[in-house]
């Protein structure tokens, strides 16, 4: 039956590619709106520049449907189409397993998320163009097969109709809490994310999977933790950053264009600078692999950048006159 839907499947992506080369620039930046790195692009300039709420709850879901394609594609552990079949071209390689396609699934969760916001038609339209176009440019470029890119639609549809329904919920409660108890649930929810994924990866690693002979040499990667740390740590700074913060009493993303240009290019530098040194310093005492120390280093790192967007680079912006505070003092942790 697997061999079946796979083969399938490479007949659709084999169709499309048929098409012709000229699709692969167009496919590749549609492909580009469904990356992680855009979205983490954009969110410190949603969250900085235009309004923290937004920004917060885009990095929330994305944050989460990233953990949670993580965990599916180690449950799953489906082949990609240019790993299964010779007769895909590969215009573009990926070193996890294919099943769910997180660019469908992430897409799905962080467009219809803007979307909900404005509250618009012509925003659904738009979100959901971009969302089929990012799946589409998937198969074209070889790396899922079209039940992975229809796998992560529907996962991420349905997180983003949770998510939706248990924020204000989960928001009025973490307000009754006190700032301690907020940092703690923050905490705690991390450790969620990663005992999530760590139950298929020892599945597979306690279990004595062994991938098919024809893309063994592609799966060697594919079996990490690495990307669960890295939500999860991203997931606690950014979440526990912002419950001190508003502690302080917030900040103010109002403000002339110029200041708020100014704070993303400074925020992103931060972040720039903070990603790529702790990189650097964490690599001499964790040079690579996977490992306890490894995993440890990736969270801390991780939930530093986390804490810089939501609590580091807002401080800078409050101590250089950038934002104007928002004189919200309290434990409230989440403000739509």
């Amino acid at each position: 039956m697997e061999s079946l839907l796979l083969d399938f499947g490479v007949r659709v992506v084999v169709a499309l590619q048929s098409l012709g080369g000229w699709l692969t620039l167009p496919m590749s930046f549609f492909s580009l709106l469904g990356t992680e790195q855009f979205f983490l692009a954009i969110l410190p300039a949603l969250y900085w520049c235009v309004d923290s709420g937004v920004g917060l709850r885009v990095g929330v879901i994305l944050l989460l449907s990233t953990s949670l394609n993580d965990a599916a594609k180690l449950a799953i552990h489906g082949p990609r189409p240019y790993w299964y079949s010779s007769q895909v071209k590969a215009y573009a390689t990926e070193t996890s397993f294919g099943a769910p396609s997180g660019h469908a699934q992430i897409a799905t969760g962080v467009w219809g998320m803007l979307a909900a916001i404005l509250k618009k038609a012509w925003a659904w339209l738009v979100a959901g163009g971009i969302i089929f176009l990012i799946g589409l440019s998937r198969v074209y470029l070889g790396v899922h097969f079209p039940h992975d890119v229809l796998l992560g639609w529907i996962i991420g549809g349905l997180l983003l109709w949770v998510v939706l329904l248990a924020w204000d919920p989960v928001s009025i409660w973490l307000r009754e809490r006190s700032l301690g108890r907020q940092i703690l649930v923050a905490f705690l929810a991390s450790l969620v994310l990663i005992l999530v994924e760590l139950i298929p990866f020892l599945g597979l690693k306690l279990g004595g999977w062994v991938p098919p002979q024809e893309w063994a040499a592609y799966a060697g990667q594919a079996v990490s933790l690495s990307g669960a740390l890295t939500s999860a740590g991203a997931f606690f700074g950014l979440t526990a950053g912002l419950a001190v913060f508003k502690q302080m009493g917030g900040f103010n993303t109002a403000g002339p264009v110029w200041k708020r240009i100014l704070r993303y290019v400074l925020g992103m530098l931060g972040l720039l600078i903070i990603y790529l040194g702790l990189d650097l310093l964490f690599g001499l005492f964790a040079p690579g692999g996977e490992g306890g120390v490894t995993y440890l280093l990736r969270y801390v790192h991780y939930a530093l950048v986390g804490a810089w967007i939501s609590f580091g680079a807002p401080w800078v912006f409050l101590r250089w006159r950038l934002a104007e505070q928002a004189h919200e003092r309290g434990s409230e942790w989440i403000r739509p």
